[in-house]
């Protein structure tokens, strides 16, 4: 019943989110299953690792669909997005954690930036 709740209040925030609130929640994703990747790795879980490096590989694609390409700052975002994703594939396929330290910096920056755009955003009217 709890699960159930849970579950129902996640799909009416999601539902219910503006454009700028689900790219936030897109790189809060991608964090906390970047995070959950390194504990599973230093764990030797690499079943476990592999799942978490997938979530951050669909998020990283679902963030480069989402790019409005009429901006010319779409194509560095993409590029970005690409080399972050790039580096999850090998990061899971070597099972190397200092790779996922890297992307993970990127995705931190990346949301930590766009925080701040919202706020601005929200603040110019």
């Amino acid at each position: 019943m709890l699960h159930s709740a849970a579950k129902t209040y996640q799909t009416n925030q999601v539902t219910t989110a503006t454009p700028s609130e689900l790219t936030l929640m897109l790189y809060n994703g991608a964090i906390k299953f970047i995070k959950q990747a390194k504990v599973s790795l230093s764990e030797k879980d690499f079943a476990k690792t592999h799942e978490m490096c997938i979530k951050v590989q669909h998020i990283l694609y679902e963030l480069i669909n989402s790019l409005n390409q009429q901006y010319p700052v779409s194509q560095d975002f993409s590029k970005m997005y690409d080399y972050m994703l790039r580096r999850t594939v090998e990061a899971n396929l070597r099972k190397d954690i200092e790779i996922l330290d890297e992307v993970e910096g990127y995705l931190v920056e990346f949301r930590d930036t766009w925080k701040e755009a919202m706020i601005l955003a929200k603040n110019q009217g």
